[in-house]
């Protein structure tokens, strides 16, 4: 099995196109195309991590944080990031990262965050927005049922907890075949009519050329009509932080304590008790202070990110109970992420999760 097989795995869970416009997620080094021997599965890269696949035999790390995150102009080893590269690439290791494309993914970090919690009916709290189009395109009769599930199974029709998605209006198409024309039906010069459906669905930005590809194939016009219109409708398939129920409210200093317990923290950040259950609970891995509008909008009793600056616990006001667990202890999970997803896939792949805590905070 060669490398790019199982970046396509991922791929599958966290597709690239997801990511945010300040990300570099993806393959950061190495050859795809070489045989995998295994994988490791880590956090970030270190040193440490990059030594450790060299000891497993495996030519592949996959993290959640890119090493390659700002632009390097030269490789010389004055840094950490460096260093790790050049060990990389003398021992053809290829460095791949998922970062905010796991992020926003359906069953991606938050996803598993909240299932750490157990919470129920868990859905994104700020989904993504341009990120859809409407998709209409006209086809006889009689080929209907074809190209509507060519168009589906290439990523058209998702609208939440549905699938194959659309609406459907029968009516007249006319044509007339020039010189050089290979019409499916009528006439060269002949203006012909023919009865059509026009199928109108939504398909997400990023599955566009996928879509077009499904129906050129399946289509049996020569040139088939369809329109793109870019519409304003959220993707609630994907975006930025989740919320949920928790199975029973509980009392606030509970739930931190909770907390605690479920992330192994020394220590966590709160903003002042308010005395209330917690019941709904918004949650976003990393630095997901930005999204304390969304969740108060929501009427969410609580947001746990693992970053938040002074001035955040200001912004609160008293509207809910923000907990801050820390960067790397809300992003852990993304190794079980990996290690489960790579091993569901590929029984048999080798697939290891990095013994090394590159967590930077330290606490004292």
């Amino acid at each position: 099995m060669r490398i790019k097989e199982i970046l396509q795995t991922i791929e599958q869970l966290a597709p690239l196109p997801l990511q945010e416009d300040f990300d570099n997620s993806g393959l950061q080094a190495g050859d795809q195309n070489r045989e995998a021997t295994g994988a490791l599965v880590a956090i970030d890269v270190t040193e440490n991590v990059v030594d450790e696949a060299i000891a497993l035999g495996c030519n592949l790390i996959i993290t959640h944080h890119p090493l390659a995150f700002r632009p390097f102009k030269s490789l010389t080893g004055k840094n950490y990031v460096e260093r790790c590269m050049m060990q990389a690439i003398k021992n053809d290791i290829a460095i791949y990262a998922a970062h905010t494309n796991l992020d926003n993914a359906r069953g991606g970090v938050n996803y598993k965050l909240a299932e750490m919690l157990e919470l129920q009916n868990v859905k994104i709290l700020q989904p993504k927005e341009n990120a859809l189009l409407k998709f209409v395109t006209t086809v006889p009769l009689q080929h209907a049922d074809s190209v509507r599930n060519a168009l589906f199974n290439a990523g058209a029709g998702h609208i939440g907890n549905y699938d194959s998605c659309s609406y459907n209006l029968t009516g007249e198409g006319t044509f007339r075949a020039q010189a050089g024309a290979h019409p499916h039906i009528g006439e060269i010069d002949a203006l012909h009519v023919e009865p059509e459906v026009r199928i109108e669905t939504v398909i997400p930005v990023m599955k566009k050329e996928e879509v077009l590809r499904a129906l050129l194939a399946v289509h049996p016009y020569e040139e088939p009509v369809f329109d793109l219109y870019p519409i304003a409708n959220e993707w609630t398939q994907s975006g930025s932080g989740v919320v949920g129920v928790l199975p029973e409210p509980m009392p606030e200093q509970e739930f931190l304590y909770l907390l605690k317990d479920i992330f192994n923290l020394p220590t966590i950040r709160h903003t002042k008790i308010r005395g209330k259950d917690i019941r709904d609970v918004a949650i976003c891995g990393g630095a997901g202070a930005f999204l304390i509008p969304r969740a108060i909008g929501y009427g969410a009793d609580t947001l746990v990110t693992g970053e938040a600056r002074y001035n955040d616990f200001y912004d609160v006001e008293g509207r809910l109970l923000l907990a801050v667990v820390g960067h790397y202890e809300s992003e852990i999970c993304t190794k079980d992420i990996f290690f489960d997803h790579i091993s569901k896939k590929y029984p048999t792949f080798v697939v290891h999760k990095s013994a090394f805590d590159s967590n930077p905070v330290k606490y004292l």
